[in-house]
């Protein structure tokens, strides 16, 4: 099992220890005793970056390990890893706006069933509760430049079943392995909005400034 750093540290530069490295196709499959880089997954694409003079060009989970792939091979032993900062910072803003809009939908009365946070892709759908009421995009970044203003710190905790929550401010923390700013504070701006309610479903597709 691979220990996932990037859970409770944002650090993006450290010294690892890698234990096997394989040929996989073209590329190289790397497993680190733990690690600081995200693996797409959650809605949320992987990191890039180096682990020593190897470049990692995309890391994938598979069950319980995290592979990291890289184009050329990685000695086992310790290394020095580096997460692309640029990378990580822009889908950190993009997952966690993508959770203010959550909050945004459940004032209104929608409940939020799928998330995707890529960039130029980004995306939340919704199922309206009982009392849904509609929402519109300039209703939608009134409010969310709202929480910005706010300054909400960002909460993350296990719950009984060990599954990682965050959280905004007071509002119910939605079940997540992505990465996040530490206050709303933090975010730019949303633009690209497009707000769309068909067949009772409402669907959110957003992007954000640059960070």
């Amino acid at each position: 099992m691979t220990q996932r750093l990037y859970y409770s540290s944002d650090i993006l530069v450290m010294e690892v220890e890698v234990t096997t490295c394989a040929p996989w196709e073209d590329l190289y499959a790397v497993e680190l005793v733990a690690t600081p880089f995200h693996p797409q997954g959650g809605g949320q694409p992987s990191d890039t970056g180096r682990l020593g003079d190897a470049e990692v060009v995309m890391v994938k989970q598979d069950g319980e390990r995290i592979v990291h792939y890289t184009r050329q091979p990685v000695t086992p032993g310790r290394v020095e890893a580096r997460v692309d900062k640029e990378r990580r910072q822009l889908h950190t803003h993009l997952h966690s706006a993508g959770h203010l809009i959550g909050h945004i939908g459940e004032t209104f009365g929608w409940r939020p069933v799928k998330a995707h946070h890529w960039p130029g892709e980004g995306r939340i759908e919704f199922m309206p509760d009982q009392e849904a009421r509609p929402l519109d995009a300039e209703q939608l970044e009134s409010h969310f430049v709202q929480l910005v203003q706010q300054d909400l710190p960002v909460s993350i905790t296990l719950d009984q079943e060990g599954q990682r929550r965050v959280g905004f401010g007071d509002f119910t923390p939605y079940g997540c392995g992505g990465t996040h700013v530490r206050s709303s504070r933090e975010l730019t701006g949303l633009k690209d909005l497009l707000v769309k309610e068909k067949k009772g479903k409402l669907s959110i597709h957003y992007d954000v400034t640059s960070p």
